[in-house]
């Protein structure tokens, strides 16, 4: 049976999950699902093989209001932390690369600027970031410390009236469609934030291309060779390295969401397939190893609602911790992999070809494990909190 003759996803609530949320709340999940139904779905498998991002759709993000959703002001939604999450999930049931541009153009980029930034700056990039007219990318990663961003090589000098960067950031989502770019470095020894604009002299990117992973989304190297920036582009308030590691807590909520919406994704499928295709005269739903796999499925997702639900609660109640977060992107991510595995297992031969979705997922789950936080280091930061010892420096 094609993708196609399965009819559009329903929405998975084992345990009444919906009853939980608000009519505003259920209103926003169930219009950003539409579009990823209407917009996303028909032309991911096309994109994901060419390797590009579906740059048409940026617009679309931005009247939708998923840009930045859950800031106040400056042109953003307002919206809830739930509802926000609720968001992200459906966008990455399209696709990770749907997600991570939302997720990177909010949580990496306006929160920042909204947050440790001037008001000059908020005015200048905030309204044209949440309508998708400026595209923004997040600068920390470096080629020798991913795990490990404090110990970044790019450097800042004042020089009068600017200040120099120099160094090199990878692995950096946008970065070669980016209008402005939130990049971290060291001025005198002392991590700060700035903005550096498309176009500044000394400043460029190289797409990394050849990815088996995340390929509809734009993946950059940024390059920063005596480059200069006025001075009115520091971050004021960003001093330290705990302020862009503040940047990762709030991506790191959306992807505990975004998990979600790749499991779901799925498990659907999988779903639909084993009621329909048929072996032995009997469609394969009806075996015991079957029903099995759907099942745990299906308890993991649950699972994965209701403590993601409880963590957005939190977080707009300002009660969830850095930790929190850590523990839920962790179990999401890890348990959204093993669901498209399985799901893929489910779908066979078929399982492989891009007109289904479990391998597409599957590949872009094994980035998301390892970006904002591998599942080890999420598992040390959970670790020191619940035992008092660091484990890592």
């Amino acid at each position: 049976m094609r993708r196609g003759a399965m009819g559009r996803f329903q929405g998975v609530d084992f345990l009444h999950f919906d009853d939980l949320l608000t009519d505003e709340e259920r209103l926003v999940r169930d219009t950003v699902r539409q579009w990823v139904e209407d917009r996303v779905l028909p032309i991911i498998e096309e994109h994901y093989e060419a390797g590009e991002f579906p740059r048409h759709l940026i617009s679309e993000m931005g009247a939708l209001g998923v840009l930045g959703a859950n800031l106040q002001g400056y042109g953003a939604a307002g919206l809830n932390n739930v509802a926000y999450g609720l968001a992200m999930q459906e966008l990455e049931r399209g696709d990770s690369a749907i997600r991570s541009f939302a997720s990177v153009q909010g949580a990496l980029v306006m929160y920042p600027i909204l947050s440790f930034g001037s008001e000059a700056q908020k005015k200048k990039f905030l309204p044209e970031l949440a309508a998708g007219k400026l595209v923004g990318c997040y600068g920390l990663t470096e080629p020798d410390f991913g795990s490990n961003p404090g110990g970044m090589r790019t450097t800042a000098v004042d020089d009068g009236d600017s200040y120099v960067l120099n160094g090199t950031k990878m692995w950096i989502t946008n970065g070669s469609i980016a209008d402005v770019a939130v990049v971290w470095a060291k001025l005198n020894g002392v991590v700060n934030g700035f903005l550096v604009e498309k176009g500044t002299p000394g400043f460029r990117t190289t797409l990394i291309r050849h990815k088996l992973s995340l390929r509809a989304s734009v993946t950059s190297e940024l390059i920063f060779d005596d480059c200069r920036i006025p001075k009115e582009n520091r971050l004021p308030e960003a001093q330290g390295l705990k302020y862009p590691l503040m940047c990762l807590t709030q991506a790191r909520y959306s992807i505990a969401w975004g998990a979600i919406g790749s499991a779901m994704a799925c498990y659907d499928e999988a779903l639909r397939y084993a009621q329909n295709r048929v072996q032995f005269e009997r469609p394969i739903a009806g075996y015991q190893i079957q029903q099995q796999k759907l099942v745990e499925m299906l308890t993991e997702i649950t699972k994965m609602q209701f403590l993601t639900l409880h963590l957005g609660r939190l977080k707009d109640q300002g009660k969830a911790k850095f930790y929190h977060i850590s523990l839920a992107k962790r179990n999401n991510v890890y348990c959204a992999l093993e669901i498209a595995r399985t799901a893929r297992d489910i779908l066979g031969a078929n399982g492989i070809v891009g007109e289904y979705q479990a391998m597409r997922h599957a590949a872009n789950l094994e980035s998301v494990k390892t970006y904002e936080g591998t599942h080890d280091i999420h598992t040390l930061i959970v670790g020191q909190h619940i035992t008092g010892i660091a484990a890592f420096t």
